[in-house]
This record gives C-alpha cells, structure tokens and sequence, in this order.
C-alpha cells in the first residue's frame, strides 16, 4: 500500500496552496479519504474528510479557506488550501481507510510552512 503525497511548500500569509494524494496497493474497498497535520508540539487533527457516500467533515479551522475533494475511481483526495495563515503550518498527511473502516494507512507527510 502506498499513498504518495504532494504539493507541500512555503508560501505567505493569504496565500493558497493545493496538496494531492493518490493511493495504490488498497485491496479492500476504501471508506474514506482526507487529510489531517500535525503541527510542533501539538498532536496530529482531523484538517477535511469525504466519505465514500459523500459526507464531508471540516475542521472549524479550515471551514471557508479549505476545500478537500476526492476521485473514488483514481484513489486520490486532494486538499485545496486558501488564505492560509500562519498557524496552517504543519506536516499534512494523507488518510485512507478500508475494509470497513479496520485498515488505516498514512501517507508520508507533507510540509506546509507559512510564513513572510
């Protein structure tokens, strides 16, 4: 299984940025697809989510500036960031779960640094 993430960077206050995972190798059929961080100090949180029926769940922090969308049929979830603001920054990983909901895999983190 892999979940190969990208589009990580640095970039100023108000800027957007836009971060792609797609997932290969997944035997069972996937539940549910999106993206948390984790920033220093502090523990990993739920950023956006979309399950495989449609429902969508956004962190507070990221309602209005961030749209999270996913392809079923590719296996990718993407994760469009806007206005972002220095507290954004954080290490973003990518989700997958399957089977049920009993198999969870991790992408391999992607930095995100915002900053003037």
């Amino acid at each position: 299984v892999q979940l190969q993430a990208s589009g990580g960077g640095l970039v100023q206050p108000g800027g957007s940025l836009r971060l792609s995972c797609a997932a290969s190798g997944i035997k069972y059929r996937i539940n549910v697809m999106g993206w948390y961080r984790q920033a220093p100090g502090k523990e990993r949180e739920l950023v956006g989510s979309i399950t495989e029926r449609g429902i969508t769940n956004v962190a507070d922090s990221a309602k209005g500036r961030f749209t999270i969308s996913t392809d079923y049929a590719k296996n990718t979830v993407n994760l469009q960031m806007n206005s972002l603001k220095p507290e954004d920054t954080a290490i973003y990983y990518c989700n997958v779960r399957s089977k049920w909901y009993t198999e969870n895999y991790w992408g391999q983190g992607t930095l995100v640094t915002v900053s003037s």
